[in-house]
C-alpha cells in the first residue's frame, strides 16, 4: 500500500509539472502573440514578461523583434520571422520555426520598435543570459540590466546573484539589483542601501541613475543621493584628472619619438631640417610595404610585422637622411635660411615621390594582436597600441642616450656639437660625424613613423601633422639636449591635453605655442642648455 501510495505521488508530481509546463508555454505563446497590439509602451510591458517567462524560445524571438525581423502576415495574421535569403524574404512560424514559405512583397508588416524599446528588449536579452555558463556572456548581461533597469526583472537579478561564483559578474549584478531597486516600489530601507551601492561606483550610469533622486519626495532618499552625486562627482574629478594626463604621457610619447632625430640633427649641426616629417612618413609606408608583403606570403608572421618593419624602417630612413645630408645640406653649413627652403623643397620630392608609388589616399597598417584591445585600472581605460608605443618611445630614448655616452660615435657628436673647431682639430672627421648623425636622426625618424603608423592614417601628409610640434619640443627642451626633449615632449603632451577640455584641441595648441615663445624670451636656450664653449660663445 506504501508503494502504491508513492507511486501515485509520483505520478501527479508528473502531471503537475507538465501541466504547469504547458500552461507556462501557452502563456508564453500569448504573450507573444499581444505583441503587435498597443502602443510602444504596451509592447515594452510584454517584453519585460517575455523576459520573466524564461522561455528558451525568448532570445531568438526578441532578436527578430530588435531586429525588424518579427512581423505579422497580412494573408492570415501569423507572427512569422523574416529572414533574406539571397534577395527572396523567407518566412518561418515565430513559435514554431516551422518554415511558412516565400512572403511576397508587401505581404507581411514589422511590427515597429522605437529606441526606447530596442533598450528595453536588450535588458531583457541580457537578463535571459544570466544563465549562461560563459561569465563573459553572465558580465553582459548584469551590464545590460544595469544600464536599462526593470523593476519586473528584480526576482530575477536575485536569484541570479546566489548562484553566482565569478566576483565580477557578482559585483555587476549587485548593481543592476541596486539601480532596479531604485527603478521599483521597494522600501525606503532598501532604496538606501542601493544608493549606498551605486555611491562607490563613480561613473556616468550611476551618476544618471542618482541624479533625479536628488528631488525625491523622501528626505531620507533625497539627502542619500545629493551626498552620493556629490562624492560621484568629486570622484570622476580625480579620475579625469588622470585620464588627462595618461592621454598626455600618450601624447607626449609620440612627440618624443616624432622630435628625438630632429633633437640630434638640430643640436650637433644647427639644420632646420623640414624634410623631417618626410623621413617619419617614410618609416610608416616601410611598415605598410612589410605588412602587405606578410598578407600576401606569410600571413602567419603578421604579428611579428612591427618588430620586422622596425629596423627596415631606421636604415630605409636613415639612408634617406644620408641622402639628404651628403646631396644638399652639407653645402648650406651656415645658411640657416637656405637650409630650411632646401629641406623644405626635399620635403615636396618625398611626398610626391610617395604619391606616385603607393597613391594618394590612405594606406592601411594593421594592428597585431598583441597591440589590439584595451584594459581597466579603476576608471581608466589604457589601450594596448598607446601603452606599446610609451613602451617603444623610452626603450628608443635609452639606446640612443646608451649611443650617444658610450660609443665612440657618441663621443664625436657631443665632441662636433660643444666646439666644432676643436673636435676637428683633433683630428674627428666632422663631415663624416655630420652625416652620420643626420642619418641617425632621420633613422630615429622612420622609427617614430613605425609606432605612429599604429595610431594615425598612413598618407603622403602624415609628416605635416607632426613637424611643428617637433621643432616646438626641441626648442622648448633646449635644441641637441636629449633629457631636454623627453621634458619637453611629455610637459607639451600634458599641457595639451589638460587645456583641451577647456579651450578646444586647436586653440590649445595656440595657447602652448603663445607660452613657449614667451619662455623662450627668458631661457633663450631651453629647458636643458647644451654647455660648451661653441655654444657658450
Amino acid at each position: 500500500m506504501t508503494h502504491l501510495r508513492s507511486y501515485l505521488f509520483t505520478v501527479l508530481t508528473c502531471v503537475a509539472g507538465l501541466l504547469a509546463t504547458m500552461a507556462t508555454a501557452q502563456d508564453f505563446d500569448a504573450l507573444v502573440a499581444s505583441l503587435p497590439d498597443g502602443n510602444f509602451d504596451d509592447r515594452a510591458a510584454v517584453v519585460g514578461q517575455i523576459a520573466a517567462s524564461g522561455d528558451d524560445r525568448a532570445v531568438g524571438l526578441l532578436e527578430a523583434l530588435s531586429d525588424g525581423e518579427l512581423q505579422v502576415l497580412k494573408s492570415d495574421g501569423r507572427l512569422v520571422i523574416v529572414t533574406d535569403v539571397k534577395g527572396v524574404d523567407i518566412a518561418a512560424d515565430a513559435l514554431t520555426g516551422a518554415e511558412a514559405g516565400v512572403v511576397p512583397r508587401r505581404g507581411a508588416s514589422a511590427i515597429r520598435v522605437n529606441n526606447s524599446l530596442r533598450r528595453t528588449i536588450g535588458a531583457a536579452i541580457g537578463i535571459l543570459t544570466l544563465s549562461s555558463p560563459d561569465p563573459a556572456r553572465r558580465l553582459t548581461a548584469a551590464e545590460a540590466a544595469f544600464r536599462a533597469p526593470d523593476p519586473d526583472q528584480l526576482d530575477l537579478l536575485q536569484t541570479a546573484i546566489l548562484d553566482e561564483t565569478d566576483p565580477r559578474v557578482s559585483a555587476a549584478l549587485k548593481s543592476a539589483i541596486a539601480a532596479t531597486t531604485l527603478a521599483g516600489d521597494s522600501t525606503v530601507a532598501d532604496k538606501l542601501a542601493a544608493i549606498a551601492i551605486l555611491k562607490t561606483q563613480a561613473n556616468q550610469a550611476a551618476l544618471g541613475i542618482l541624479t533625479p533622486l536628488v528631488a525625491a519626495p523622501d528626505a531620507q532618499i533625497a539627502a542619500a543621493a545629493a551626498d552620493a552625486v556629490d562624492q560621484i562627482e568629486r570622484t570622476q574629478k580625480l579620475w579625469s584628472g588622470a585620464q588627462n594626463v595618461l592621454f598626455g604621457i600618450s601624447l607626449g610619447s609620440v612627440l618624443l619619438l616624432a622630435a628625438i632625430g630632429l633633437a640630434i640633427t638640430f643640436g650637433v649641426m644647427g639644420v632646420i631640417n623640414m624634410a623631417h616629417g618626410e623621413l617619419v612618413m617614410i618609416g610608416a609606408y616601410t611598415t605598410f610595404a612589410v605588412q602587405e608583403v606578410i598578407r600576401n606570403s606569410f600571413p602567419f608572421l603578421f604579428d611579428w610585422s612591427l618588430l620586422i618593419a622596425a629596423p627596415l624602417a631606421f636604415l630605409m630612413a636613415g639612408a634617406v637622411g644620408v641622402a639628404i645630408e651628403r646631396g644638399c645640406v652639407r653645402f648650406l653649413y651656415g645658411r640657416p635660411l637656405e637650409t630650411l627652403l632646401a629641406t623644405w623643397g626635399v620635403s615636396l620630392i618625398l611626398q610626391q615621390t610617395v604619391r606616385s608609388i603607393f597613391g594618394p589616399n590612405n594606406r592601411e597598417v594593421g594592428n597585431p594582436s598583441w597591440m589590439s584591445g584595451a584594459f581597466d585600472i579603476g576608471h581608466l581605460t589604457i589601450t594596448y597600441n598607446r601603452l606599446w608605443i610609451f613602451v617603444f618611445a623610452l626603450a628608443v630614448f635609452a639606446i640612443l642616450l646608451f649611443v650617444m655616452k658610450k660609443t665612440p660615435i657618441g663621443l664625436q657628436m657631443r665632441a662636433v656639437t660643444q666646439n666644432r673647431a676643436m673636435a676637428a682639430s683633433m683630428g674627428i672627421r666632422t663631415g663624416w660625424v655630420d652625416a652620420m648623425t643626420f642619418g641617425l636622426g632621420a633613422g630615429i625618424a622612420g622609427l617614430a613613423g613605425v609606432a605612429l603608423s599604429q595610431i594615425d592614417n598612413v598618407s603622403p601628409n602624415l609628416g605635416q601633422s607632426y613637424i611643428v610640434d617637433s621643432f616646438m619640443v626641441v626648442v622648448f627642451g633646449g635644441a641637441g639636449n636629449i633629457w631636454g626633449t623627453l621634458a619637453g615632449a611629455f610637459s607639451i603632451g600634458i599641457a595639451n591635453k589638460f587645456l583641451e577640455p577647456y579651450s578646444g584641441a586647436v586653440l590649445a595648441k595656440i595657447i602652448v605655442l603663445v607660452c613657449i615663445i614667451l619662455f623662450i624670451q627668458k631661457r633663450p636656450r631651453g629647458l636643458f642648455a647644451v654647455k660648451g664653449r661653441a655654444v657658450d660663445g
